[in-house]
């Protein structure tokens, strides 16, 4: 009696409803599995037998056919485990052919039949509800983020032996209760307060997270660029459901997500070393697994050291940081990949580090610090909206005693985030997005220049030799700054602020 159950594959961040077809056929005793499937679902084969014997239910001697419908959808991973082995126990009568009806089974065996965790289980979940099924049966690990998904009863399950029996009635599993959703403001490994000096450059990153801009710190080593880089997710806003379910959605196909945390409310923070490779950076592998700039979508990439990363890596950053999306083309297929983040970047003056030190350490000639800094190209600088120098503190700083144990003007974080989501609330109701996306059209409209303003464009334009896109930076990070004001029109003050954030453009003095 051929036996049907329905499991999900996941290609790229979405799921395919995939159907378990068991029926037997002429030959020794033993399983083959057909439908693309990869060498884990292929292992299958042993890990099923043994579960099945181990559940307390005798395994068939006969040669069993497995198959994994649609054929054209590549299979991989052992999440086909759990579905097969129910498979079998319909087909030798163990369950009653309905058994499965309704309901989409995920699931890793041991040869125990205890059942693992599944990669992948929220966009799984999600698909079940899209393809009209009841209920998911998943392993008890991944049940409350499978439970995210409303509208699907979602049914815990630790063994074979515990799934077997609820299907017979001996033992009901009752479903698992959906997870408390409710914003708990993430505690930032570093607070703006605990940061002293370097007051513009906190502004910076005020100015950055409240409009979402693209920044660059180039100061010298020590300076605390990486400390400040890493205060930034505690100014951003909080992230609404939507943008958590589709962080979640990620971590959850990349099996990143942290044990015991079924939903991400805090903003990621990526920072990969410079050695990795542009696969690693924008997603890659035989069949595409997004890579560190989709792990940060909603959040911040920082890239330290960034002259240090290949070349051919950081000119793979040009598309997605225009377009918010990364595509990854095989022969296989495209698939797409959602890469709407946050650079912030870091780097030293020169190859040594101290250039414009006073202490005249630096050494590096002219042509040194330009072979240097050429390890960046134009686009990709044109693409970062703020430049900033980092200056070297002054070390007598760091020992004296502020008064009552904090400075008058070491604002916290939280302060400085409650202005940043006030200015983001601005540009929401005006706009329906952020500053950093607006296109041409909107740029026109919302960042119109008094004439103060179209002088002083036109100097910076001479002077600093702009692009188009740079003066368009320009122009969205000025907004951002009477935003901060405000909300009222865009100033020369404002715009003198946004252009001295543009240092190291090429053709600069």
């Amino acid at each position: 009696m051929l036996a049907r159950v329905y499991t999900c594959a996941v290609v790229g961040l979405d799921g395919v409803v995939v159907e378990v077809e068991v029926d037997y056929t002429q030959g020794f005793p033993g399983m083959t599995v057909v439908g693309l499937p990869d060498a884990a679902v292929q292992e299958s084969r042993e890990r099923v037998q043994a579960a099945v014997r181990n559940a307390g239910v005798p395994f068939p001697r006969k040669r069993l056919v497995v198959n994994l419908a649609p054929a054209s959808v590549r299979k991989e991973g052992p999440s086909y485990d759990l579905p097969i082995a129910l498979g079998v126990l319909i087909y030798t009568g163990m369950l009653p052919p309905g058994a499965a009806e309704e309901m989409l089974v995920v699931g890793e065996l041991s040869l125990d039949g205890t059942v693992r965790h599944a990669r992948g289980v929220l966009p799984m979940a999600a698909t079940a509800r899209q393809a009209g099924f009841k209920r998911i049966v998943v392993p008890a690990v991944d049940a409350a983020e499978a439970a995210l998904i409303p509208d699907v009863e979602v049914i815990p399950v630790n063994s074979l032996a515990q799934l077997y029996n609820h299907l017979t009635g001996r033992q009901p599993i009752p479903p698992q209760p959906r997870p408390e959703t409710a914003y708990v403001p993430p505690v930032p490994p570093t607070d703006f307060r605990e940061i002293k000096g370097q007051e513009h450059v906190k502004r910076a990153l005020e100015v950055a997270a409240a409009g979402g801009h693209n920044v660059l710190m180039i100061g010298p080593p020590g300076a605390g660029k990486t400390l400040l880089a890493r205060a930034l997710p505690g100014v951003l806003p909080e992230m609404s459901i939507d943008e958590a379910l589709d962080v979640t959605r990620i971590y959850s196909v990349a099996d990143q997500l942290p044990p015991e945390t079924p939903l991400l409310r805090s903003r990621p923070f990526r920072s990969p070393h410079h050695t990795i490779s542009h696969a690693g950076l924008v997603g890659g592998g035989n069949w595409p697994h997004p890579g560190e700039i989709s792990l940060a979508h909603r959040g911040v990439l920082f890239l330290d050291e960034l002259p240090e990363f290949g070349m051919r890596v950081l000119e793979v950053l040009r598309q997605p940081l225009e377009d918010k999306i990364v595509t990854i083309s095989r022969a296989q297929g495209s698939l797409t990949f959602p890469a709407s983040f946050q650079l912030v970047a870091a780097m030293n003056p020169c190859p040594c580090g101290y250039l414009g030190d006073p202490s005249g350490r630096c050494h590096c000639t002219a042509e040194q610090v330009v072979r240097y800094r050429g390890r960046i190209s134009g686009p990709l600088l044109d693409r970062i909206a703020m430049h900033v120098e980092v200056p070297r503190i002054d070390v007598t700083r760091l020992g004296a005693p502020w008064p009552n144990g904090t400075s008058p003007r070491a604002e916290s974080s939280a302060a400085a985030r409650s202005r940043a989501c006030a200015a983001r609330d601005l540009q929401l109701a005006r706009a329906g997005k952020s500053n950093s996306e607006l296109g041409p059209a909107e740029i026109e409209r919302d960042c119109a220049l008094d004439d103060a303003g179209r002088r002083l464009m036109q100097q910076a334009l001479t002077r600093l030799a702009l692009s188009a896109r740079a003066y368009h930076r320009i122009l969205k990070v000025a907004r951002t700054i009477a935003d901060l004001a405000g909300g009222g029109p865009i100033t020369a003050n404002h715009l003198g602020e946004a252009v001295s954030y543009r240092r190291l453009d090429r053709g600069s003095a």
